[in-house]
């Protein structure tokens, strides 16, 4: 009975101290905006998880008919987008034994009016993986895997630079 009951004060005591130090479980973001135009490209695969990813946990329309960007509170413009993968180590027979995987996303994000609310930005994830031919469809899954992983890092990350952007500002015409 008395064990119970220290374990039941030292629970409580834990919650108390997490609670007043600030702590709290990380929620969807809060945008200043409600509708986002962007063409994000249906082929690419961050563009969708991106455009999921507003429109779900943001809360935020994305518009992508051009007749309609100027109905959008902030606009969007993907730069670039791109997935390289380069050679980093060889065998002494020349043999590939080793890739280098990148996501670059480039992006800039600014009113109808043209004030710009985020400049150009280049977001860059890279993950090095071993290969070995003898597995090959495994390395192909695992190099699959990397690159969805590098992507979700990207769109978390443009989610939280996106959240920061306060529009109240840019109500205002530019200068």
């Amino acid at each position: 009975m008395q064990r119970r009951v220290y374990l039941s004060l030292l629970l409580c005591g834990t919650a108390l101290g997490l609670a007043a130090c600030g702590f709290a479980l990380r929620r969807a973001p809060e945008f200043s905006f409600k509708t986002l135009f962007s063409p994000l490209a249906e082929t690419s695969p961050l563009g969708v998880e991106l455009k999921r990813s507003l429109e779900s946990g943001g809360n935020v329309r994305v518009i992508g008919d051009v007749l309609q960007k100027e109905k959008a509170d902030v606009i969007l413009e993907v730069l670039s987008d791109q997935r390289e993968k380069t050679v980093v180590g060889l065998t002494a027979a020349g043999q590939v034994r080793e890739f280098q995987l990148r996501i670059r996303f480039k992006f800039r994000l600014r009113t109808p009016q043209g004030l710009e609310l985020i400049p150009d930005t280049e977001i860059l994830q890279q993950r090095d993986i071993s290969f070995n031919e003898t597995v090959i469809l495994a390395k192909e899954a695992e190099e699959g895997l990397l690159y969805r992983d590098m992507q979700s890092d990207i769109v978390q990350q443009i989610m939280r630079r996106l959240a920061t952007v306060k529009t109240s500002a840019a109500k205002a015409p530019p200068a």
